[in-house]
């Protein structure tokens, strides 16, 4: 099945906000639970550049085969 070039540039965007929030989770947690800020920045942020990735090659990302979320 082929993706739009408007769901690829959605896909694109929601990844740049997750890498985005990816980034911002590091300052805002780390005083309280260094571990945790890593841990959850890298999921996040890697979730957000697998969708830019997938965005780029044309193909569905991760974050869209969750499926539709209320």
């Amino acid at each position: 099945m082929n993706e739009t070039g408007c769901s690829r540039k959605a896909d694109a965007i929601v990844g740049a906000l997750f890498l985005a929030v990816g980034v911002a989770i590091l300052p805002a947690a780390w005083p309280s639970t260094p571990l945790g800020a890593v841990t959850a920045a890298a999921l996040v942020g890697g979730l957000g550049l697998e969708a830019i990735i997938a965005a780029l090659r044309g193909r569905r990302s991760l974050l869209s085969r969750i499926g539709p979320l209320p």
